[in-house]
């Protein structure tokens, strides 16, 4: 199905296991503040309607997606964290600025994840356009902030199980 057509934050299907005790960082950047500030809402909702405590949420303001990378390693190097759930937002402009963005932010995000040996969650939207973004920030296709919670917290349990 088209994903103009639905809400894509749908977890009705999944059996969300509960974030209690878990310690999560939200590194959220400040750019696109309209589009990331919502995002950060939905995370947060998301993980304290699983169980998670406000105390065991801790959040980071990043100036940019790109420093989003540096933001999750510097959380990690403090080891408490059970999952860092990454939120930004890059709309396309006029240059090829957008694709060097996106390339870097995924791979570095992905990189972090692996150098520390904990889920580092990509909650990162990286559309075409202002509508797209607000669409995927609590708009008619949900928030992806809330489905990077979930995932964090999914992970976290995939990651205690070995």
């Amino acid at each position: 199905m088209s994903s103009s057509l639905k809400n894509l934050s749908d977890f009705s299907h999944l059996k969300v296991k509960s974030a209690e005790g878990i310690k999560f960082a939200i590194v959220v950047a400040q750019w696109n503040a309209e589009i990331t500030g919502a995002l950060l809402a939905g995370a947060v909702d998301g993980l304290l309607k699983n169980g998670a405590s406000e105390d065991n949420i801790q959040v980071i303001e990043v100036p940019g997606s790109y420093e989003l990378i540096s933001g999750a390693d510097i959380a990690l190097r403090n080891k408490q964290f059970g999952a860092v759930i990454c939120l930004g937002c890059v709309i396309q402009g006029e240059t090829r600025h957008f694709d060097f963005i996106c390339d870097a932010v995924a791979n570095g995000i992905a990189n972090v994840g692996i150098k520390h040996n904990k889920p580092v969650i990509f909650g990162v939207l990286t559309t075409d356009n202002m509508q797209q973004a607000l669409d995927r920030a609590g708009g008619k296709h949900g928030n992806k902030g809330e489905e990077a919670a979930i995932t964090a917290i999914q992970m976290c349990h995939i990651a205690s199980a070995f």
